[in-house]
């Protein structure tokens, strides 16, 4: 069966909830239907209410902003002519002047099943920002492209909160973005008038090619589904002076460093037996970021068995071995890094200080995994009444 995304659901059976309201919606290029057809140019087509205004995350509503951590600005939309107000910028969260001329906020991007990507938190924002200003909130849900089933990793601690984690969550959450709003309004007290419009067809044992569904990056670094299965490891490769492959045609699928010798790192990586996992000597000349214009030797992920496979236990295998074979030239990224300029960006990225030390000491894979198995227990546990699907 055809999974019908949530605005789908709300233009055939749900338009009440916007009928004769002022609206702004919340996008970036996979907010689309089915058909391709964009939610805005559905909103704008639509009798039922006047959209307003765009808002656009990271990256851009129409995914403009290539690299990571380049900020947006406001602008007019070219389609439309309507304001597009940036929040990853000055602003991370709608303002009141933002959202003085809306009734109600709609929010629909497509997530990637993991912490750190900043669309989450960007939804937390906003639903706070309509708790303040007295505005309703809608999040149309869309799957999590990496299924609803696994969940992985450590929780995040309060003292690391930062725009890549604001909620103690596991890496892979294994929830769809309208269940974690859910979560978050009960859960942290965000206190939102919160209507989620549920997807119709969906199940938690899916990928998003199982769904039926166009696939378009929700960012530009994460072009196929195949970028989304490895990120909520590789995207920890960011926290060190590894190239994650941004500039290439396959990031977070390949990583490495122009003092890598592949054949020796992918052996290293094969030789722990990870599940679902294979390493392949691979070689590649970043076009821009890290390492741009050199010739870096490392290896590309492939995922066989992606059922078994586990992401963030594969980034840290990545970043150990590169530690442990190469540690005269290994070294952590340095702050500034997502408007966090004191910490570690490494340790933004896992939630706390444990993972990296345990990576420091080379702790073997097996207690760092034993290590957030009561965590991963306990969030199955809390995020339960929130599960939709």
């Amino acid at each position: 069966m055809l999974v019908r995304p949530g605005i789908e659901v709300l233009l055939d059976q749900r338009k009440s909830l916007i009928r004769g309201a002022r609206v702004g919606i919340v996008v970036h290029p996979a907010s689309i239907l089915p058909d391709f057809q964009h939610t805005a140019d559905a909103l704008l087509a639509s009798a039922d209410c006047r959209l307003v205004c765009l808002f656009g995350p990271q990256h851009g509503a129409r995914g403009e902003k290539q690299d990571n951590m380049i900020e947006s600005e406001f602008y007019c939309d070219p389609d439309s002519g309507l304001p597009v107000y940036s929040l990853y910028g000055e602003n991370r969260r709608p303002t009141e002047d933002m959202m003085k001329d809306i009734d109600v906020l709609i929010f629909d991007l497509q997530d990637a099943g993991t912490r750190v990507y900043t669309f989450i938190n960007t939804m937390a924002y906003c639903m706070e920002a309509c708790a303040i200003y007295g505005k309703q909130m809608i999040v149309l849900d869309r799957p999590n492209p990496i299924n609803g089933r696994q969940v992985e990793g450590n929780l995040l601690k309060e003292a690391y909160r930062s725009f890549v984690g604001l909620f103690p969550i596991p890496m892979r959450h294994g929830m769809t973005i309208g269940e974690l709003a859910l979560l978050f309004n009960s859960e942290f007290g965000l206190r939102c008038s919160l209507t989620v419009i549920q997807m119709e067809g969906w199940q938690r044992d899916r990928w998003f090619d199982q769904t039926g569904l166009p696939w378009v990056p929700p960012s530009p670094n994460l072009p196929t589904t195949d970028s989304a299965v490895v990120y909520p490891g590789m995207v920890l490769v960011e926290g060190t002076c590894l190239s994650e492959g941004r500039g290439t045609t396959r990031p977070f699928e390949v990583v490495g460093a122009p003092f890598i010798h592949s054949r020796e790192y992918a052996e290293s990586l094969n030789a722990l037996g990870l599940p679902g996992v294979w390493f392949r000597p691979a070689y590649f000349q970043p076009t821009f970021q890290k390492w741009a214009g050199e010739m870096c030797g490392g290896v590309q992920i492939h995922v066989r068995e992606r059922d078994n496979f586990e992401p963030y236990l594969t980034g840290i295998a990545v970043i150990s071995a590169a530690q442990a074979i190469y540690p005269e030239y290994f070294r952590w990224r340095e702050p500034p890094y997502e408007y966090e300029h004191e910490k570690l960006p490494i340790e933004i990225l896992c939630g706390g200080p444990d993972i990296p030390d345990m990576i420091r000491r080379q702790t073997p894979l097996d207690l760092i995994r034993q290590s957030w198995q009561s965590d991963v227990a306990g969030f199955l546990r809390q995020r339960q009444p929130y599960l939709l699907y």
